[in-house]
């Protein structure tokens, strides 16, 4: 059986650049591990290591709820609606910025390039350099945490939609615009009608996103659940720590399964 033209030129080349990759790849391993310092392992980690496995696995139960305090339950409802008020703002706060950078919705590149200039910019700030600067400005608590989601996600989010501004089908656009309809008539019956089921299913991913998100935030004072973990961890307090994270981890996995659900008959 004969060999094909690809099979004699391309395979030869591919062969000749994979070693070099393997050793771009180790190369590197080598120098990120080297940049690691190692002082050895101290004498109480094996001691400090089944406290923790031990609170893990023996929860406060107590801890799920107090009629006088904070507790389990109202952490992880604060967590929840830190989640749902950021990612309700930056959904309403991207859409203009979505069809400022589409391509497709402006006359000049120069336009929708600028749009992505910005939304790459609000996105090099991660949500918890903003929780810092917003502790900063409005003070400790949860509205701290839903301000730095809704501006972080905004980048994010607006990048998102005006992809999917840029990947819908523009014969309902021109058909449209042929019969003489108006800008807002053509944005009403051939624009949202393509775009919100990926605004929808794009909105629900980054719920899922910001959630997990809420969580890390009230670590730094944002409010949530976090705020009591961290208390937890500094006090070595390993049996709230445990039901802290058994929660945490019902909680993202009951709403992940939701969210999916919904974005399944979404798309």
């Amino acid at each position: 059986m004969t060999k094909s033209w690809n099979e004699i030129v391309l395979k030869p080349k591919k062969s000749r650049y994979r070693w070099l990759i393997y050793v771009l790849l180790a190369a590197i391993y080598i120098w990120a591990f080297a940049g690691i310092p190692y002082t050895g392992i101290k004498e109480t980690a094996g001691q400090i290591t089944a406290a923790i496995m031990s609170g893990i696995f023996s929860p406060d139960w107590d801890y799920v709820y107090l009629p006088d305090g904070e507790d389990l339950l109202r952490g992880l409802l604060d967590t929840l609606a830190i989640s749902i008020l950021g990612t309700i703002i930056s959904t309403v706060l991207c859409i203009p910025f979505a069809f400022w950078a589409a391509v497709n919705m402006s006359r000049s590149k120069w336009v929708s390039g600028s749009g992505k200039l910005v939304l790459s910019f609000i996105r090099t700030f991660p949500e918890i350099i903003m929780a810092i600067l917003f502790i900063k400005a409005v003070g400790p608590g949860s509205f701290a945490g839903v301000l730095a989601l809704g501006l972080h996600s905004v980048g994010m989010l607006g990048k998102l939609f005006a992809d999917e501004v840029e990947n819908m089908d523009n014969g309902p656009t021109e058909a449209l615009i042929a019969s003489g309809a108006s800008r807002l008539q053509i944005l009403w019956f051939a624009v949202i009608p393509q775009v919100l089921p990926g605004f929808l299913s794009y909105t629900l991913y980054r719920f899922e996103i910001n959630l997990r998100s809420a969580t890390i935030l009230g670590v730094i004072g944002a409010g949530g659940i976090g705020t009591p973990l961290i208390f937890a961890l500094s006090s070595r307090n390993w049996d709230r720590v445990g039901i802290i994270l058994l929660g945490i981890i019902i909680m993202i996995t009951v709403i992940d399964m939701i969210s999916g659900a919904i974005r399944r008959k979404l798309v």
